[in-house]
């Protein structure tokens, strides 16, 4: 845990004259104008003295700590894990006259200790340093004794082990702060839920009311559309055909393409395929030798590839501007890992395209990937709870009900930017064209599946559940005896491929869990039962009655027709009580020295936001809250809503 520091010590005594001189400063460092937000920041930075900052790649972070770095007296220092951004930018900012540089391990070790012999002189104005540099007493001592007046942590969400990319190098980074109280500080990352802002501030040891300024997350020129594809096959055509409608034909010179594989298997084969088609393509993940990826990132960077195959491995440090189209081939862990990915197509402005492909074997797929580490250890409950959750969340995103880039926004907490409906996804084109579904027919529907799941209970998996609702003639249902009870053939005018997609929006609204490990099988949740018996609504947008076709090429509306408010949005009174909440959290999770998670997750806050229970029997209508945790901080938790009741 990071030692916590009391708010507002951290500010330079010069940093308070530094503010008239931030127009000299933007244009000695090349800028005519501050992009939307950057002033804000730079002066919350130097009044506050500290901020978190969440804002997109390619938003402009990296200006909020160069400019107060090349005003203020002393050394500035970066924290970053991209060695390729260090260099970039410590040659940006020599030619502009700026002494800076970069220490890693990629350095030979003659050049490494005259770096440091210059940063002990107080030579640089900023110093960027990889995370593992922390760790070392030399470099310690050293920043103990010259002059820093200001820390960025970049890509600060690494510091998060309920992230996306937990870095266990970033827990190094509250030490170095305890050791330099007078520095202001800056932690960046362009993606970070409020509960893994809340860790990066618990971690840094930052106060609870530091500034967050969330900016910049809205992309409306991206067309966000999920599709279920039902096997190999299909999935090659949907590529096919977004290919030829974003790109067009290979050597049209109208982009370029990133693709996703989940494994690395399946990149090269996907790369294989398209090559054959006659794409400049190549496959790109760590199981390539170091010298093959720089190869394949510079082809890329320098525009001789049209499409890149890739793992997860590939992106970070990534700002290509004519990316055209970004595709999935499989699910990532989390909503913060697939904006990530997905932001790295259209940076130029142009209309680009993410698609992200779902297949009935995600689910049980990622819980068998999450219970189980490398090792093939099983992992601690909390873990696998926390990180099925995040995964939970993307699936709720794809499986539609509102307008994917609004319900992105939303999650970021960037409510500013939204657009009720951007009128480019696939959720709003079907939306105008379907319209609403009737409330009665969805709850019976779902009062029927979760049904047949309590009565398949830890027994099967979601397959078999569909089997019995559609009435089928399966040896596993003769066996048990379920061919003999009523749930069985209640549903039998629905097809199995359809039934199977109900059961899963049913998983991601909590109703239904899995359990096991090599062979999940499905289990009826305590929400679940609520809303099997009707003590609880059965909010759920159903799927279509049958597969709907790609989506035409150069589909847009010409108006908008704004999404129906769904039950996670909260109005400004609602967004400041789920603040509070949060901020109580945080108090919460450094008095017992637990991850906030542990104490309740950001569903579970908004949930109490939009509730404003005032007894422990209505606190435990929320999300995630049941009588262990009403117990132990219902009466709290009751009084921060009281007090912040609208």
């Amino acid at each position: 845990m990071g030692s916590t520091r009391p708010a507002n010590t951290r500010i330079p005594v010069a940093a308070i004259d530094v503010e008239r001189h931030l127009e000299a400063g933007l244009h000695r460092l090349g800028y005519t104008a501050f992009r939307p937000g950057q002033r804000e920041a730079v002066e919350t930075l130097l009044r506050v003295g500290q901020l978190l900052l969440v804002a997109p790649t390619g938003g402009g972070k990296s200006l909020i700590y160069q400019l107060p770095a090349s005003l203020l007296p002393g050394t500035s220092l970066v924290v970053s894990p991209l060695i390729s951004l260090m260099q970039d930018q410590v040659a940006a900012m020599e030619s502009r006259g700026i002494a800076a540089t970069f220490l890693a391990a990629t350095l030979d070790p003659a050049t490494l200790r005259h770096r440091m012999a210059a940063l002990a002189q107080g030579r640089y104005k900023l110093v960027y340093v990889s995370p593992e540099r922390l760790t070392f007493p030399g470099f310690r001592s050293v920043l103990r004794d010259i002059d820093c007046p200001l820390v960025a942590v970049d890509e600060a969400h690494c510091i998060s082990e309920w992230g996306h990319d937990f870095r266990p190098e970033y827990r190094q980074i509250g030490e170095v702060l305890a050791q330099l109280p007078t520095a202001l500080v800056l932690a960046c990352t362009a993606t970070a839920t409020p509960i893994v802002r809340d860790e990066i501030l618990e971690h840094l040891g930052l106060s609870p009311d530091t500034p967050q300024l969330v900016r910049g997350f809205a992309r409306p020129n991206l067309a966000l559309r999920a599709r279920e594809v039902s096997g190999k096959q299909e999935r090659m055509e949907r590529v096919d055909a977004v290919m030829a409608e974003a790109l067009g034909h290979p050597g049209s010179g109208r982009g370029t393409a990133i693709i996703y594989a989940p494994t690395r298997k399946a990149t090269e084969e996907e790369a294989a395929r398209l090559a054959h088609q006659g794409w400049r393509v190549a496959a790109y993940h760590a199981g390539l030798t170091g010298a093959t990826r720089d190869q394949v990132q510079r082809a890329f960077s320098g525009e001789t590839l049209e499409v890149i195959v890739a793992t997860n491995a590939f992106g970070m440090g990534i700002d290509r501007p004519d990316v055209r189209i970004v595709v999935h081939l499989a699910p990532t862990g989390s909503i913060e890992a697939y904006y990530q990915e997905v932001g790295r197509a259209g940076r130029d402005g142009k209309d680009a395209i993410g698609l992200l492909l779902i297949s009935p074997g995600d689910m049980p797929r990622r819980r068998h990937l999450i219970e189980r580490d490398v090792d093939a250890q099983t992992r601690d409950a909390d873990i696998i709870h926390h990180k099925w959750n995040l995964f939970l969340e993307l699936m709720r995103w794809a499986e539609g009900g509102s307008c994917r880039h609004d319900a992105i926004l939303r999650y970021f907490g960037d409510e500013e930017e939204t657009l009720q409906g951007c009128g480019r996804c696939d959720v709003c084109t079907q939306l105008a064209a379907r319209g609403e579904q009737d409330p009665e027919h969805v709850t019976l529907i779902v009062r029927k599946a979760l049904s047949a799941v309590a009565r398949v209970h830890g027994r099967f998996g979601l397959q078999v559940v569909a089997k019995l609702l559609q009435g089928q003639d399966d040896p596993r249902l003769t066996r048990s005896g379920l061919h003999r009870i009523k749930t069985f053939g209640t549903l039998s005018d629905c097809s199995e491929l359809w039934l199977t997609r109900v059961l899963r929006r049913c998983v991601t609204a909590g109703w239904i869990d899995f359990d096991g490990r090599d062979r999940p099988v499905v289990i009826l949740t305590e929400e679940g039962r609520d809303v099997m018996v009707g003590t609880r609504p059965a909010r759920l947008l159903l799927p279509p009655t049958r597969l709907q076709s790609a989506t035409p090429q150069s589909v847009r509306p010409t108006r908008r027709r704004p999404s129906p408010p769904t039950p996670e949005t909260l109005d400004a009174a609602g967004s400041a009580l789920f603040d509070a909440l949060r901020r109580h959290r945080l108090e919460l999770a450094r008095a017992e020295r637990v991850p906030p998670y542990i104490i309740a997750s950001d569903r579970t806050l908004r949930d109490l936001a939009l509730l404003q229970p005032s007894t422990l029997d209505e606190l435990k209508l929320a999300h995630g809250i049941g009588p262990a945790k009403a117990a132990r901080y219902g009466a709290s938790l009751l009084a921060v809503i009281a007090a912040n009741r609208y």
